[in-house]
């Protein structure tokens, strides 16, 4: 039904599932801070785990899409390019908060240690990519590891917060993890985590409805699957990582922005691991083409820029920004140049 639709409806229904998601990720960031404060998990943990999932949801609806429709380059561009699109928007948003680099201000552990777990994510379909096409049951051995590696990795994460047997240097602008000073930590969890729950649902029906434009603007108007997976469904299933960023430091909830793109990247990653379920031709790995591992490069090289910034601490940089957020704008700057060009 939709793919019979006129260009201007087709781009009119592509910007009102858009603008659904950013409206339920701006309420889902909320949620995400009370019920942060009402249970045990910390912001940079329910940051990278409940509100990054939460707002990955629709890009993991357009790459299982994308998948099940036979198109395993959009299916694997729409997952990179929101990983290379989401650690751009830190860099973004480190020009909003003024007052220090905001990887200096959100020191975490447990941020660190998903960055790193990110790292390892990216490798391994790398890794699948040049080892030999295999495939049990339709799915790649390396989407097994990578899943394993996804929950041992979350397991983890809680208990680098828990029990962390090192700690950044304190500063005048470290923001630290507390509760806000209306919230009750007596409340009850249940009534935000069902609303939460109920915008979840409608952030993932909004991004079949993008894939599903996506898909009929490729068919169409014969687009690269790399180019409309990377530049335009991953950026828009991006936009709330965007949003919620921007309302976190405007709220000063520094480590849930950070853990918030962090973990939504280390969840991106089993957009992959969906994908190659939902593809029945093999391992979608080696279905893939140079585009889209040119993509998950970028996303490698931009995560490791994030992790040496969270690591150095650099309290002002170019423009009042960590150096970091400079060559993120940089890498992925250059690799849209990149993609156009070769488009």
């Amino acid at each position: 039904m939709i793919s019979g639709l006129s260009l201007p409806l087709l781009l009119a229904l592509f910007a009102l599932a858009g603008a659904i998601v950013i409206a339920a990720s701006i309420r889902a960031t909320h949620l995400a801070d009370l019920i942060a404060d009402r249970t045990s998990m910390g912001e940079a943990l329910v940051g990278g785990v409940v509100l990054g999932g939460a707002t990955s949801l629709s890009g993991v609806v357009v790459s299982v899409s994308a998948a099940a429709s036979g198109d395993a380059s959009f299916a694997l561009s729409n997952a990179v390019g929101g990983i290379a699109a989401q650690t751009l928007f830190l860099a973004v948003a480190d020009l909003l908060h003024r007052r220090a680099n905001l990887e200096h201000a959100a020191a975490e552990p447990a941020n660190l240690f998903q960055a790193v777990m990110l790292l390892i994510l990216l490798s391994l379909p790398i890794a699948a990519m040049a080892g030999p096409d295999v495939a049990v049951a339709g799915v790649h051995p390396v989407s097994v590891v990578m899943f394993l590696t996804y929950v041992c990795g979350v397991r983890l994460s809680s208990a680098v917060r828990q029990q962390p047997m090192w700690r950044p240097v304190e500063t005048r602008e470290t923001r630290h993890d507390t509760p806000d000073a209306d919230s009750d930590p007596q409340a009850s969890v249940l009534r935000p985590a069902l609303v939460f729950a109920a915008l979840v649902t409608v952030m993932g029906l909004c991004g079949w409805v993008i894939a599903q434009v996506g898909g009929t603007l490729i068919s169409r108007f014969g687009l690269g699957s790399s180019l409309v997976g990377a530049l335009v469904t991953a950026v828009v299933t991006s936009l709330p990582e965007f949003v919620t960023t921007l309302v976190a430091v405007r709220r000063g909830a520094l480590q849930l922005a950070v853990g918030g793109i962090i973990g939504g990247n280390t969840f991106d990653t089993l957009f992959l691991v969906f994908s190659d379920v939902a593809w029945r031709d093999g391992s979608l790995y080696h279905a893939a083409g140079p585009a889209d591992l040119y993509w998950l490069a970028t996303g490698l090289l931009m995560t490791a820029i994030l992790l040496a910034g969270l690591i150095l601490r650099q309290r002002e940089g170019p423009a009042r920004i960590g150096i970091e957020s400079v060559l993120l704008m940089a890498v992925y700057g250059c690799a849209v140049a990149v993609e156009l060009l070769r488009a």
